[in-house]
């Protein structure tokens, strides 16, 4: 367990890089007790730097599930912590507003917004720096630019995307600019293809991890994908009826749409976390999603890059050994960074 030291000095530092100034309000955002320890310690850490911090604490979420409930957060409706929270000029989310309108509202009235839920080691371990930033918006522009993204791999995997319809989203762990969310703890850049441009496989390998399910597969899963949605999930083993009545348990056909992929760049985080790590149950698996060279392919809500769809069912699937380009040049090579200005 890490001391309260340990984390205002590591949140210290985390602030600085979200260039938080004196005369700035910084509110944490809290859900009950969850990560009480953190908004304790960024508390201090901000009022240390000569800003004007304070906590919002709102009750857990009346209806709370196993199973995913993407978008749905605890402020849901509350128009005074909404508003309160607009009024910030950095927020730290504790809680998590991911592909909710609240947090669209929020980052549109200009707020900076960070993510902060992974366990200390994960934190300390994946501590952001300006040079990830570098790389990942030189990415950036490289996927803003892009008319056809396709993946690949030796084992059958080979998708393409057709591009633009999408603004590119980017995570290097901070924000200093308004308006802005990040997750700390993460690196990757990502976009979508144009609504229903999706066709191909994806093959689902041992070693891939299905982050809805805290694990990685066992057994190759095939998804067939065509105009946008996945239409088949084929396999022997147990993994393929899992994924398939998972995803049929929500009741909901946009559930199979074609999200967001992208690419990690995160050299710090291990493919292999989720194996060892002895706080999975704490975790929602930045390790997973933003190992260096992993394609990042993902099933669902698209709605924080600019969509309308918000089906609670998201599947980020992080992809070893696969291959990316665009516009015919490799970006990721078999999970090596093909790209000099990139790579580390």
């Amino acid at each position: 367990m890490p001391t309260q030291h340990e984390m205002v000095k590591l949140f210290t530092e985390q602030l600085k890089l979200c260039a938080m100034k004196p005369e700035e309000t910084v509110i944490i955002l809290c859900e009950d007790d969850i990560r009480a320890d953190y908004a304790q310690a960024f508390m201090l850490a901000a009022r240390d730097l000569g800003a004007t911090p304070f906590q919002i604490t709102v009750p857990l979420r009346e209806k709370r599930s196993a199973r995913q409930t993407t978008g749905k957060t605890a402020i849901a409706g509350n128009r005074p912590v909404i508003e309160a929270l607009k009024k910030a000029d950095l927020i730290v989310d504790v809680m998590g507003t991911l592909f909710s309108p609240e947090q669209d509202e929020i980052c549109a009235a200009g707020a900076r917004m960070l993510f902060v839920r992974e366990p200390y080691d994960v934190l300390a371990q994946n501590f952001p720096n300006t040079d990830l930033r570098r790389r990942i918006e030189y990415g950036e522009k490289l996927l803003e630019k892009a008319k056809t993204l396709r993946i690949w791999s030796d084992v059958g995997t080979d998708v393409t995307y057709e591009m633009g319809g999408y603004r590119v989203m980017t995570q290097y762990g901070y924000t200093d600019t308004p308006g802005r969310w990040d997750h700390m703890g993460t690196g990757q850049v990502l976009s979508q293809a144009t609504d229903g441009k999706v066709n191909g496989t994806v093959m689902i390998m041992p070693g891939d991890t299905v982050t809805a399910f805290q694990r990685m597969i066992e057994s190759p899963v095939k998804l067939i994908i065509k105009d946008g949605f996945v239409t088949d999930i084929e396999g022997d083993g147990m993994d393929a009826p899992l994924l398939r009545d998972y995803m049929e348990s929500f009741r909901d056909p946009r559930a199979y749409a074609i999200s967001h992929i992208g690419w990690g760049l995160l050299n710090t985080a291990t493919w292999f976390h989720r194996a060892i790590t002895r706080t999975r149950t704490q975790e929602i698996s930045v390790n997973s999603l933003s190992y260096y060279g992993n394609v990042l392919f993902s099933t669902g809500p698209n709605t924080e890059l600019g969509g309308t769809n918000d089906t609670m069912c998201h599947m980020d699937i992080p992809l070893r050994k696969t291959s990316l380009s665009l516009d015919n040049v490799t970006i990721v090579d078999k999970g090596r960074i093909a790209i000099p200005e990139m790579a580390v």
